[in-house]
């Protein structure tokens, strides 16, 4: 099974605010999923991401693949790099 860290919508029209998820690839973008890591809200000034950086960590290191829009709001807010930071080679 393979996981992505995804954008569920939820919300009224047009008003909307999204979850971070964690879900099977295979599920529809608003179905089952395993986990909410986080929330989003873009018509905040500025806009509002919360995410359970522990829980994302978690994902990430077991193997979860961002979307592009939840790796740039993971950018943003400093947890990409960090995780990148974990990731790299170490040298002999």
């Amino acid at each position: 099974m393979s996981v992505k860290l995804r954008l569920a919508r939820v919300g009224k029209t047009k008003q909307p605010h999204y979850r971070v998820v964690a879900a099977d690839t295979k599920k529809a973008r608003n179905g089952e999923f395993l986990e909410i890591v986080g929330t989003y809200r873009p018509l905040e000034n500025p806009s509002g991401f919360a995410v359970d950086n522990a829980k994302v960590m978690q994902w990430l290191n077991q193997g979860a693949l961002p979307t592009e829009r939840v790796r740039k709001l993971l950018e943003i807010s400093g947890l990409w790099s960090e995780f990148m930071a974990t990731k790299t080679p170490k040298k002999k």
